[in-house]
Protein backbone atom coordinates (compact mmCIF):
# COMPACT_ATOMS: atom_id res chain seq x y z
CA UNK A 1 0.00 0.00 0.00
CA UNK A 2 1.49 3.18 -1.09
CA UNK A 3 1.39 5.94 1.58
CA UNK A 4 0.64 9.59 0.06
CA UNK A 5 3.20 12.38 -0.10
CA UNK A 6 1.61 14.04 3.07
CA UNK A 7 1.87 10.88 5.27
CA UNK A 8 5.05 10.17 4.12
CA UNK A 9 6.61 14.14 5.33
CA UNK A 10 4.65 13.11 8.44
CA UNK A 11 6.07 10.45 9.53
CA UNK A 12 9.60 11.51 8.22
CA UNK A 13 9.14 14.78 11.33
CA UNK A 14 7.55 11.81 13.53
CA UNK A 15 10.79 10.06 12.90
CA UNK A 16 13.30 12.91 13.03
CA UNK A 17 11.51 14.40 16.20
CA UNK A 18 11.92 11.14 17.95
CA UNK A 19 15.54 10.80 16.98
CA UNK A 20 16.23 14.33 17.97
CA UNK A 21 14.27 13.44 21.56
CA UNK A 22 16.62 10.31 22.05
CA UNK A 23 19.56 12.38 21.67
CA UNK A 24 18.51 15.43 23.96
CA UNK A 25 17.42 12.85 26.42
CA UNK A 26 21.24 11.23 26.23
CA UNK A 27 22.69 14.77 26.59
CA UNK A 28 21.17 15.37 29.27
CA UNK A 29 21.58 12.21 31.23
CA UNK A 30 25.50 12.53 30.08
CA UNK A 31 25.31 15.98 31.74
CA UNK A 32 23.30 14.81 35.27
CA UNK A 33 25.44 12.07 35.36
CA UNK A 34 28.58 14.47 35.19
CA UNK A 35 27.11 16.91 37.98
CA UNK A 36 26.85 14.20 40.02
CA UNK A 37 30.33 13.21 40.20
CA UNK A 38 32.50 14.75 42.97
CA UNK A 39 35.40 16.52 41.56
CA UNK A 40 38.87 16.05 42.19
CA UNK A 41 39.85 17.17 45.40
CA UNK A 42 42.97 19.45 45.46
CA UNK A 43 45.43 18.27 48.35
CA UNK A 44 45.38 20.30 51.33
CA UNK A 45 48.48 21.39 53.06
CA UNK A 46 48.69 23.28 55.90
CA UNK A 47 52.32 25.00 56.95
CA UNK A 48 53.30 24.08 60.53
CA UNK A 49 55.88 24.22 63.02
CA UNK A 50 58.55 21.25 64.06
CA UNK A 51 61.61 20.96 66.32
CA UNK A 52 64.71 19.16 65.38
CA UNK A 53 67.00 18.06 68.17
CA UNK A 54 70.43 20.31 67.59
CA UNK A 55 71.98 19.45 70.81
CA UNK A 56 71.92 18.55 74.91
CA UNK A 57 73.73 18.80 77.70
CA UNK A 58 73.63 17.95 81.64
CA UNK A 59 75.89 19.20 84.68
CA UNK A 60 75.85 20.01 88.11
CA UNK A 61 77.74 23.54 88.81
CA UNK A 62 78.87 25.78 86.33
CA UNK A 63 79.76 25.46 82.61
CA UNK A 64 80.25 26.90 79.15
CA UNK A 65 79.19 24.76 76.54
CA UNK A 66 80.43 23.82 73.20
CA UNK A 67 79.82 25.67 70.39
CA UNK A 68 76.16 24.67 68.13
CA UNK A 69 74.96 25.85 65.00
CA UNK A 70 71.22 26.94 64.59
CA UNK A 71 70.02 27.30 61.19
CA UNK A 72 67.23 29.19 61.77
CA UNK A 73 65.90 32.53 63.57
CA UNK A 74 63.92 30.81 66.13
CA UNK A 75 65.20 27.74 68.48
CA UNK A 76 64.25 26.67 71.94
CA UNK A 77 65.99 25.13 75.12
CA UNK A 78 64.09 22.85 77.34
CA UNK A 79 65.56 22.97 80.56
CA UNK A 80 64.74 20.99 83.64
CA UNK A 81 66.78 21.06 87.48
CA UNK A 82 66.35 18.35 90.20
CA UNK A 83 68.16 17.20 93.48
CA UNK A 84 67.71 20.71 95.50
CA UNK A 85 68.48 20.16 98.89
CA UNK A 86 65.11 21.81 99.96
CA UNK A 87 62.35 23.61 97.81
CA UNK A 88 63.75 26.93 96.21
CA UNK A 89 67.53 26.19 97.11
CA UNK A 90 69.91 26.27 94.78
CA UNK A 91 70.44 28.51 91.72
CA UNK A 92 69.94 27.54 88.37
CA UNK A 93 70.77 30.81 85.70
CA UNK A 94 71.12 30.35 81.61
CA UNK A 95 72.75 32.67 79.32
CA UNK A 96 72.37 32.99 75.47
CA UNK A 97 76.12 33.98 73.75
CA UNK A 98 77.01 34.51 70.23
CA UNK A 99 80.33 31.93 69.62
CA UNK A 100 81.18 33.96 67.16
CA UNK A 101 81.62 37.30 69.03
CA UNK A 102 80.90 36.29 72.37
CA UNK A 103 78.25 39.07 73.56
CA UNK A 104 75.63 38.19 75.58
CA UNK A 105 72.37 37.54 72.81
CA UNK A 106 69.84 37.01 75.95
CA UNK A 107 69.47 36.30 79.76
CA UNK A 108 67.18 32.45 78.89
CA UNK A 109 66.50 31.02 82.39
CA UNK A 110 66.54 32.24 85.70
CA UNK A 111 65.22 29.91 88.30
CA UNK A 112 65.48 28.79 91.92
CA UNK A 113 65.38 25.10 92.94
CA UNK A 114 63.52 21.90 91.21
CA UNK A 115 61.67 23.05 88.22
CA UNK A 116 61.19 22.29 84.30
CA UNK A 117 60.23 25.12 81.56
CA UNK A 118 61.24 25.88 77.71
CA UNK A 119 62.97 29.24 77.06
CA UNK A 120 62.88 30.40 73.13
CA UNK A 121 64.94 32.43 71.62
CA UNK A 122 64.95 34.33 68.08
CA UNK A 123 67.83 35.79 66.86
CA UNK A 124 69.85 35.56 63.80
CA UNK A 125 71.06 32.08 62.73
CA UNK A 126 74.69 31.55 63.38
CA UNK A 127 77.23 29.61 66.03
CA UNK A 128 75.77 30.24 69.83
CA UNK A 129 77.09 28.58 73.15
CA UNK A 130 75.61 28.79 76.71
CA UNK A 131 77.03 29.81 80.06
CA UNK A 132 75.22 27.73 83.09
CA UNK A 133 75.43 29.13 86.13
CA UNK A 134 74.52 26.83 88.84
CA UNK A 135 75.02 25.60 92.22
CA UNK A 136 73.19 22.85 94.22
CA UNK A 137 71.19 21.11 91.37
CA UNK A 138 71.42 18.92 89.11
CA UNK A 139 70.49 20.29 85.41
CA UNK A 140 69.49 19.25 82.13
CA UNK A 141 69.15 21.42 78.61
CA UNK A 142 67.71 20.16 75.33
CA UNK A 143 68.25 22.52 72.49
CA UNK A 144 65.81 22.39 69.57
CA UNK A 145 65.60 24.17 66.52
CA UNK A 146 62.34 25.51 65.05
CA UNK A 147 61.79 24.16 60.95
CA UNK A 148 58.51 24.49 59.09
CA UNK A 149 57.03 22.67 56.18
CA UNK A 150 54.23 21.42 54.63
CA UNK A 151 51.46 18.76 56.00
CA UNK A 152 48.67 17.20 53.85
CA UNK A 153 45.44 18.11 56.02
CA UNK A 154 43.48 14.46 56.30
CA UNK A 155 40.28 14.12 53.89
Amino acid sequence: MAKSGTAFIFDLRAVILARSMKIGIVALAAIVAAGCRSSPHAESKTRQIGWRPIVSFAGRGDIQTESFNIESTQWRMKWQTKGAASPGAGRFHVEVHSAVSGRVITEAVEHQGDGHGVAYVTDDPRLYHLVVDSGGVDWSIAVEEAVTGEVESPR
